[in-house]
């Protein structure tokens, strides 16, 4: 266990940070500014047109809140993953955002952790949000052939869609699937837990949308199971909308009728499984750069401001 995963441990070097003193933010910020300078400036540039869209002028909603009146609300995690950036912006810029799994779209445009993938998302700019609980990656020392050739899933009852996926294939041997919880099929379908180290013995992890999107498809992605799953409707920070079917994720229908069929295939073609894989980690490994993904952070909020037409909005300019 690290020690981020201690709730009071974290928790307090967080907060910590944040009463720091301003000449310790300052000296955060000219690091930052300095490692920009090194990077792929296309590359930057891509990430953050990603997750803002627009790239001209907009208006702020009249619940955006000043960076001088931001207070922690719900959401602990969700407060100290903005409240980490917004030490470099001046008191009076103005930032909208919403904390929680909610997909909704808002008529200007908002902070968001997810958003649907649709062509009128636009106004949800995504953000790292949630990040200790979202982006976690795993060490796999087993290789796809050595693992079991089975599916593997436990998650919570709320979404239909889980609870068909566990039903269908409740007494198929070739699936080791179950609930956390039987609130929505009576008790019925549950299983024990399983923690990520026992997943990983599996040579397929289905990954299944929950209230937005699926929270073991990163850490899954990381590993060398196969992530089998639906085509995603939802993205985060961890930009969903660009996997590929049979290139990053083993894709199935939505109701799950050709994932057996789907499996086996994979099973019997350990060369393609393998080529899928590889992909998956190229993905996952542009996540893993801490400097540059804090960087990403601070331009898209960069980018937000000046679109909204804010004035010296930066604090260290």
């Amino acid at each position: 266990m690290r020690l981020d995963d201690i709730n009071a441990y974290y928790y307090a070097k967080n907060f910590g940070k944040n009463a720091l003193p301003e000449f310790y933010f300052k000296n955060k910020f000219k690091k930052l500014k300095a490692y920009q300078a090194k990077c792929d400036a296309e590359y930057l540039q891509k990430r953050v047109d990603y997750y803002l869209k627009l790239n001209s002028y907009f208006e702020l909603s009249e619940d955006a809140i000043a960076v001088k009146d931001y207070k922690r609300t719900k959401g602990t995690g969700y407060y100290l993953d903005l409240k980490e950036f917004l030490h470099y912006f001046s008191p009076h810029t103005k930032f909208a955002y919403h904390f929680g799994d909610e997909l909704h779209i808002n008529p200007n445009p908002t902070l968001f952790k997810a958003r649907p993938l649709t062509d009128t998302n636009a106004n949800s700019v995504l953000f790292k949000l949630n990040k200790r609980r979202h982006f976690r990656w795993v060490k796999d020392t087993k290789s796809f052939t050595d693992k079991m050739d089975s599916v593997v899933w436990r998650g919570r009852s709320h979404q239909e869609q889980r609870r068909n996926f566990v039903i269908k294939f409740w007494d198929n041997p070739s699936f080791d699937v179950g609930l956390s919880d039987g609130i929505n099929t009576n008790g019925q379908f549950q299983k024990e837990f399983m923690g990520i180290n026992t997943q990983l013995g599996y040579k397929f992890i289905a990954c299944l949308e929950g209230f937005d999107v699926a929270t073991n498809l990163k850490w899954a992605m990381s590993s060398n199971s196969l992530c089998i799953m639906p085509k995603p409707t939802r993205e985060t920070w961890f930009m969903e909308g660009v996997l590929e079917a049979e290139k990053h994720y083993v894709e199935v229908k939505s109701d799950f009728s050709d994932m057996e069929e789907k499996m086996n295939y994979y099973i019997q073609h350990p060369q393609k499984a393998q080529h899928i894989i590889d992909n998956a980690h190229r993905h996952v490994v542009q996540f893993k750069n801490r400097k540059r993904e804090d960087l990403l952070c601070f331009l898209v909020l960069e980018k937000y401001a000046r679109l909204s037409g804010q004035k010296d909005f930066l604090k260290f300019a």
